[in-house]
Formats: structure tokens, C-alpha cells, sequence
């Protein structure tokens, strides 16, 4: 079994409180997040957004790994991956996870296409989402 991890510190209440992200590889390290950037837009990272990269990183390889398995050749996969925040019964649930791809690739359209909704269900972190995933395909 692989296992990577992130880890958090958090010091105070939810609103006047201050925390610091990092992953195990030090790409991050003791970056800053807290109320104001997660809830008001302001400088730092967040849960969602680091959510959203990791979807979206998990859905490109496992594209790239299908499109392989099919014959597809030259692939440059972009993907976004925007996590939905929703207020609900006092708290907060992620409810949504609408992955946008555009795939530039040698191959036929309808194959690319399947390959992405496969990918789109079958990515480990689409799979760990409690969360609609919905996606967008685009083949240039």
C-alpha cells in the first residue's frame, strides 16, 4: 500500500483563528489558510482548493493512463477540477465536484470521450468524494 499525507495546525476559533497546511514532500510547507481564505477570497489556500487540485491531478493521470490502453497517442490533458461549498443544516458540506478537461490527443473524438468518463469514475480521489462528479470534455 502506498501512503502519502498532508497535515494541518490550527490555533484558535473558526473566525479569528489561523492554520498552516503542509504535504509530506514539503511542496507545501506551512502555507497559511483560514476563515478569510476559505469563506472570503482572501490571500491563501483553502480545503476546497486543495480538494480541487488533487481531483484534478488524479482524473488527468488516470486519463493519460486509459487513453494509453486505447491506442491514443500525443496526449496533452488540462483539467480543472472546482469543488461546491454549500451551507447546509448549520455547517458546511462539499456537495459538488465538476471536472473540466481539454484534451488534445491523436485518436478518435468518441474514444476520447469514453475514455474520459472512465476516468472520471475510476480516479481514486473521484471515487473518496461524497460528491456528484460531473465533467466537461473538450478534444482539440
Amino acid at each position: 500500500m502506498i501512503v502519502n499525507s498532508g497535515s494541518a495546525r490550527w490555533e484558535g476559533g473558526l473566525k479569528d483563528g489561523k492554520g498552516t497546511v503542509s504535504t509530506k514532500s514539503g511542496v507545501l510547507s506551512d502555507q497559511p489558510y483560514g476563515f478569510k481564505t476559505r469563506f472570503e477570497g482572501a490571500p491563501g489556500t483553502n480545503p476546497e482548493e486543495l480538494i480541487g487540485a488533487a481531483h484534478a491531478a488524479c482524473f488527468s493521470m488516470a486519463l493519460s493512463n486509459i487513453l494509453a490502453g486505447v491506442g491514443v497517442t500525443d496526449v496533452v490533458i488540462e483539467t480543472t477540477s472546482k469543488i461546491g461549498l454549500d451551507q447546509e443544516d448549520g455547517g458546511f458540506t462539499i456537495k459538488t465536484a465538476h471536472l473540466t478537461t481539454r484534451v488534445s490527443a491523436k485518436g478518435d473524438r468518441a474514444v476520447i470521450e469514453d475514455a474520459a468518463r472512465k476516468a472520471e469514475k475510476g480516479c481514486p480521489v473521484s471515487k473518496v468524494l461524497n460528491a456528484e462528479v460531473t465533467l466537461d470534455v473538450t478534444v482539440v
